[in-house]
């Protein structure tokens, strides 16, 4: 690996303002882009480390920006999200790199190079896998890499082009590298968990081999100077011939094959993981005082949602019912388990082998929510709820709606957990259908932001899940 140097932010105003007009076309457009529908208005740098030099055939830069964006449309700009960008430097792009282009640098120190997102790049890719293995220190950034764990040198890396929150990088079928975009300091759960977990000895989760984190000192945020960590990205063992359950899902439901043996078993699955997740690390009990602002969160969602999405609003009423419903549950004494769960489960972070066995991956939780939310111990209807909602968007996703078919997914998925949790979700239906309702406005808010041609699909849940809770 090429000898590294690291710029503060301080120190090298020149390169981010170089990049600074291209970052501001370039990241919106990006699937992993959270703030979109606003303007970008300014970049502060939070970090760069310069991995091979930029004065080379090929440069590379390690960047954590922070993205200014008004908090709403016409608000002054705030310092708002950081986001992990690697940067090649090249003269010119070869055909083969042009989806990857981000533009032409036309002053400061890169003046006349043309930049790209690296990671679909083998040789900066190379570089990572290289640091990983060698356990480097870069500047701020740290490659760490499990006890006992070995990466062999030479694997040929590829950039996964699916659609994704984050970016995934395959070396040679052996392992992934899923790399973080939108950055938080603290202690990531899609580390956390997974670390837990192959403690545990629990089969279901791929065991991180290594992982990217990078200290940052001096940062200025909202007029205060703090140190902070962040987790980048994370190397485990890439699970050769498997399919996603959404992909599965889909294909088995064109097929008009029945999926309910495989829900069933990926019920048992989830429950296993919760078992574990259980064992691992602490839980909680939730009473009156510990449901209440849970409870109100989810009314403060609701009434964020219509304000959003005022198609919403004709349903707010019977919605509110199904978290009053909670509420009144908690004051008459019940009181619920609370635990670490997945905190963002659906068919897309499940994968099935080519055995059969189901794994659970991507623990990072809804990327939206504050970390210290994420990490907030939940009681597991939270997952099971998830999984529900996605069994119902598999159902409207091709050809006409096959309700039946999300319905007979639904029953076999709480089958399997029960088989393998000892609790059938369904035995507590006002805790559920209050999850439900949670999950489902979140994707109307999400859809009608993001996809506005699939806001039928929450919609449709939204009718249905008003009218039960107005039956209550």
């Amino acid at each position: 690996m090429a000898e590294t140097v690291t710029v503060s932010g301080t120190t090298s105003p020149g390169l981010l303002a170089s990049l600074d007009p291209l970052l501001r076309e370039w990241l919106p457009r990006q699937r992993w882009f959270a703030g979109k529908g606003r303007p970008v208005t300014g970049f502060s740098l939070v970090a760069a480390t310069e991995l091979l030099p930029p004065s080379g055939r090929l440069g590379l830069y390690h960047l954590l920006v922070r993205a200014h964006q008004p908090l709403t449309l016409g608000a002054a700009p705030h310092a708002g999200d950081c986001y992990q960008l690697l940067i090649g430097v090249r003269e010119a792009l070869p055909p083969r790199l042009a989806p990857a282009l981000i533009g032409h640098v036309t002053d400061g120190p890169l003046s006349g190079r043309t930049v790209y997102d690296a990671l679909y790049d083998p040789r900066p890719a190379d570089v990572l896998l290289e640091a990983l293995r060698s356990q480097a220190r870069i500047g701020g950034l740290r490659f760490e890499r499990a006890p006992d764990q070995d990466i062999r040198p030479g694997l040929v890396p590829r950039v996964m082009t699916a659609e994704q929150s984050n970016s995934s990088v395959v070396y040679g079928d052996t392992f992934i590298l899923k790399v973080l975009r939108r950055v938080v300091p603290g202690t990531n759960p899609d580390l956390e968990l997974p670390l837990a977990l192959a403690r545990e000895g629990c089969a279901r989760v791929p065991a991180p081999t290594a992982w990217i984190e990078a200290d940052v000192g001096g940062e200025v945020l909202d007029g205060d100077v703090s140190g902070a960590s962040y987790v980048l990205g994370v190397l485990q063992p890439f699970v050769q011939g498997a399919t996603d359950g959404w992909e599965l899902a889909l294909r088995q439901l064109a097929k008009g094959e029945d999926f309910a043996a495989e829900a069933r078993a990926l019920g048992r699955a989830t429950a296993e993981v919760h078992t574990a997740l259980a064992r691992a690390l602490p839980t909680v009990t939730l009473g009156h005082a510990q449901l209440e602002p849970m409870v109100q969160g989810m009314i403060e969602r609701l009434e964020s949602a219509v304000q959003q999405v005022p198609v919403l609003g004709p349903y707010a009423p019977g919605l509110r019912t199904a978290f009053e419903a909670l509420a009144d549950l908690a004051a008459e004494g019940h009181t619920w388990t609370a635990q670490r769960v997945h905190g963002d489960l659906h068919l897309g972070q499940c994968l099935r082998s080519a055995a059969g066995e189901w794994s659970l991956i991507d623990f990072e939780g809804e990327p939206a929510r504050p970390l210290a939310e994420r990490r907030m111990p939940q009681p597991v209807v939270r997952d099971v709820a998830g999984m529900l909602r996605s069994f119902d968007y598999a159902a409207h996703s091709a050809g006409p709606p096959a309700p039946e078919w999300a319905r007979a997914c639904r029953a076999a998925y709480c089958t399997g957990y029960a088989e393998a949790g000892g609790f059938d979700p369904r035995t507590d239906p006002v805790l559920l259908r209050a999850w439900e309702t949670d999950k489902a406005i979140y994707e109307v808010v999400y859809e009608a932001r993001h996809r506005p041609d699939w806001l039928p699909v929450p919609m449709a849940a939204i009718e249905e899940l008003a009218a039960a809770s107005e039956l209550t």
